[in-house]
């Protein structure tokens, strides 16, 4: 979870958030509501729901990578005392329908799919898929009853890294497929080729971005109550209860009034828990057969099997003598393991769409091919794929910058997008609002970078390796896919009550970053009341109206718009109650200050809470003159952003995005030329995205962005035997970054309201992951520059380091002795 706090925050650019100063007494920085409980451990986490009578379940997941099922024997783990049911494949096809995709390829013409059960059938492609599951009284009972099943396999041909599984003749994952490639993502303009041929100076890169994902706090987990043969209860650490409501009624072939589903307090979530995991139904299924609840949570080395962000990126360019892009071309060939039924895959088809990011390119060619291999599947990461095609960009920026012996500053201001014709489309995108050089004008003034150069001086005339590296994004957030369940708009309930308390009851979920939060202060603004008086549900498809979830910055931009819709619905009514009680106009009304009274009359007022029991006790359409009843004072209402077209227009443009935010980021680090260690010196950030409703939790989102970014660019990574293995699964392996390992990031705020949402607001979520990655490798890289080495290879391990640093001392050396 992001719950930092930033003491050194400013605010920039044209939203005026300081005019909705709301009735909380914090402006517009309204503090965490049950932060408290949250601090102290006393919320409810998916691993706290307790059940009378809950059994546990364990998996037996597959040892090889690649293999057919020959046979399962579980008659020694059903003879463990205390085992109630050991459920196999071949049973649970028998039971429901396969698992929904939560985003399926075969939806894109020339693309493969398949369907996946919720335990293996016939045939394994990973190390780790789940093959039975085993319920019993203890979750030790269970795991060790998994280790009493015997499978036979028949070992197949396995394939790990991507090049080698587009071969003619590598190892086939799906018998059905004519090839390991999914499919291929085109996103083209212009005429790349011709354009580089013309180019006064031309460069090309690898770059390479290793396997890691996003290791929310709380891992996943879920208890299915199926007892009764119509009732269904889940709990599920899921984003997206309602559509996972959905999916699940037409497995199991219920329909969706007897199937409640509730998603509890999260620990975070980073888009690993989308929908369309077969546990979600699995711990149903097994409920159903012994009769009971059952608890399936996962292990942090089961968490630690998925993946995301495999990438490799052949990428060339053209530019002329003033350092302006002029064309460029992009191979990216993307690990994503096995296809399976969540969302990982998708990050592919995103980064794609999001080229040329900031920049101004007319001529362009890029080709995203997502391959499956024997690896675990993608989740779905923060930032989705996008984090990839920002990380390309402004390498190449920095690339030209060193050619030309340019300031990198200086050459993004030259191929920054102009603001001219924004709102409007800008390449393949409909672009909402933008101030590119803007952002980076006040990172460069915010962060200091003169005086960080000063410092890079003065360290390279003692023989340090000081580096200074910048890195831009684009982030399209808030992303709608026509005829699915992936919607741009939301829903809100708001209800007051006798008391004058209010509940807001919202289709967006929170992950643990306090949209709740903003979703209750728009509320209590609308009604000129404290926060403390409004309470938010979400999360429970019995108690919120029908929602889509949390992804791609949804809360801001659709739950905000949704509760405050309703909330003026209800005080429009409540207006013309007063307004009848007093024989004034409904004009002359104001709230504030937890009152209702007549404009410039203090006499005639009454608190709120008296106007809602006012409504209750006299308001009938018999007898109240304005016909306003306490039925007027619930309203539900679904709002979003106004920035979809998915109808193609005459250029065959279509947009799936609702707002483009960005972010710049810049980070001045050291190399240790002995060890190859990389210390991070300083980190500033500044982000657009938009309006800013609450700079608390938006500070908090980029802080954690940041500290990601900074992860999969040093740290983390997910390396693979040649058995298939994953190498890291536990947190000793994996290397999260610490807080010693960071310097205190300082982040700011410039804004550009978007003309296509409520309040301006853009997506908070993704920003600052991909400046953050693009930084950092900046940064090493101009570290090393003295040495004339280069490094592509992220993580940017001590190892990758001292290898670029000896290939360099090596190529000097031959340069040297050369005749």
């Amino acid at each position: 979870m992001d719950v930092l706090q930033s003491a050194d925050t400013e605010s920039h650019g044209e939203g005026e958030v300081g005019a909705h100063a709301g009735p909380s007494g914090h402006g517009d920085r309204p503090l965490r509501q049950h932060g408290d409980r949250i601090l102290t451990g006393r919320e409810q986490y998916i691993d706290d729901i307790t059940l009378p009578g809950m059994l546990y379940a364990a998996l037996l997941r597959s040892p090889h990578p690649h293999a057919r099922i020959v046979s399962i024997d579980a008659s020694a783990a059903e003879a463990v005392p205390g085992v109630e049911v050991v459920l196999t494949g071949d049973r649970a096809v028998e039971m429901t329908k396969p698992v929904p995709h939560f985003m399926d390829p075969g939806g894109t013409p020339g693309f493969h799919t398949a369907d996946f059960s919720v335990l293996a059938v016939e045939k394994v492609r990973w190390v780790g898929e789940p093959v039975a599951a085993v319920v019993a009284d203890s979750l030790a009972t269970a795991e060790a009853a998994v280790g009493k099943i015997e499978v036979e396999y028949e070992l197949l041909p396995a394939v790990f890294d991507a090049e080698d599984a587009l071969r003619p003749d590598a190892p086939r994952l799906f018998d059905h497929w004519t090839s390991n490639v999914i499919g291929r993502l085109p996103n083209t303009e212009g005429d790349a080729e011709a354009a580089l041929r013309r180019a006064e100076f031309r460069g090309s890169t690898r770059i390479s971005s290793g396997r890691h994902q996003p290791v929310p706090l709380e891992t996943r987990g879920y208890v299915g109550s199926w007892v009764a043969p119509d009732r269904i209860e889940l709990w599920a650490a899921t984003q997206n209860p309602h559509v996972l409501r959905t999916r699940l009624a037409d497995m199991v072939g219920l329909s969706e009034e007897r199937i409640r589903v509730v998603a509890p307090r999260m620990g975070g979530s980073f888009g690993y828990k989308f929908v369309g995991f077969p546990e979600e139904v699995l711990v149903c299924l097994l409920s159903r057969l012994v009769q009971a609840p059952v608890k399936w949570t996962e292990t942090r080395a089961d968490e630690l099997l998925a993946g995301g962000r495999e990438f490799t990126h052949d990428v060339e360019f053209g530019f002329d003598a003033d350092g302006v892009l002029e064309a460029f071309t992009v191979r990216s060939v993307g690990n994503v393991g096995s296809l399976a039924s969540w969302s990982g895959w998708g990050m592919a088809a995103q980064g794609c769409f999001t080229y040329p990011g900031l920049y101004k390119c007319s001529n362009y060619a890029v080709e995203v091919v997502p391959v499956v291999t024997n690896k675990a599947p993608w989740s779905g990461f923060r930032a989705y794929g996008k984090e990839q095609t920002n990380l390309v960009l402004d390498r190449i920026m920095d690339l030209i910058a060193t050619t030309l012996e340019m300031d990198p500053a200086t050459v993004r201001f030259r191929n920054f997008q102009p603001p001219d014709g924004i709102p409007g489309w800008v390449h393949n995108k409909h672009i909402d609002s933008a101030n590119y050089a803007g952002l980076l004008t006040t990172l460069l003034e915010f962060g200091d970078y003169d005086g960080l150069r000063r410092r890079q001086a003065e360290a390279r005339s003692q023989g340090r390796l000081f580096g200074v590296g910048l890195g831009c994004e684009l982030t399209p957030e808030g992303g709608e896919a026509f005829d699915s369940l992936t919607r741009g708009h939301d829903s809100a309930t708001v209800r007051v009550h006798p008391s004058g308390s209010v509940t807001v009851a919202s289709g967006i979920t929170t992950p643990g970053t306090g949209n709740d939060t903003t979703i209750a202060y728009v509320v209590a603004r609308e009604f000129g009341i404290d926060l403390d008086r409004v309470d938010t549900i979400q999360g429970d498809t019995e108690r919120a109206p029908y929602g889509f979830g949390i992804m791609g910055g949804r809360a801001a931009m659709a739950g905000t718009a949704a509760a405050a819709a309703a909330a003026r619905q209800i005080r429009s009514d409540m207006t013309d109650f007063a307004a009848g009680e007093w024989s004034c106009s409904a004009e002359e009304i104001v709230f504030g200050g937890g009152t209702v009274a007549v404009a410039d009359e203090p006499s005639r007022s009454m608190t709120f809470n008296e106007l809602a029991a006012a409504i209750y006790r006299r308001g009938s359409n018999g007898s109240s003159r304005t016909g306003v009843t306490h039925a007027n004072l619930e309203a539900t209402k679904v709002a979003g952003p106004d920035n979809f077209h998915h109808v193609p227009d005459e250029q065959g443009r279509i947009n799936f995005y609702a707002s483009y935010p960005c972010a710049a980021a810049a980070i001045a680090l050291e190399v240790d030329a002995e060890t190859g260690v990389v210390t991070i010196e300083e980190c500033s950030a500044v982000d657009d995205c938009g309006t800013v409703l609450n700079s608390n939790f938006v500070d908090s989102q980029l802080n954690g962005a940041l500290a990601q970014g900074i992860g999969g660019s040093l740290w983390e990574e997910l390396p693979y035997d040649d058995s298939g293995n994953s190498q890291a699964q536990n947190l000793k392996e994996y290397l999260l970054p610490r807080a010693g390992d960071l310097p205190t990031f300082r982040v700011t705020h410039q804004e550009t309201p978007s003309p296509f949402t409520e309040f301006g607001t853009k997506g908070a979520g993704d920003s600052g992951i991909g400046s953050a990655m693009a930084a950092v490798l900046n940064a090493v890289n101009d570290a090393l520059a003295p040495l004339g080495a280069q490094v592509h290879q992220l993580p940017l391990s001590p190892p990758r380091i001292l290898s670029a640093i000896k290939a360099a001392q090596r190529q000097e050396t031959r340069t040297v002795t050369a005749p």
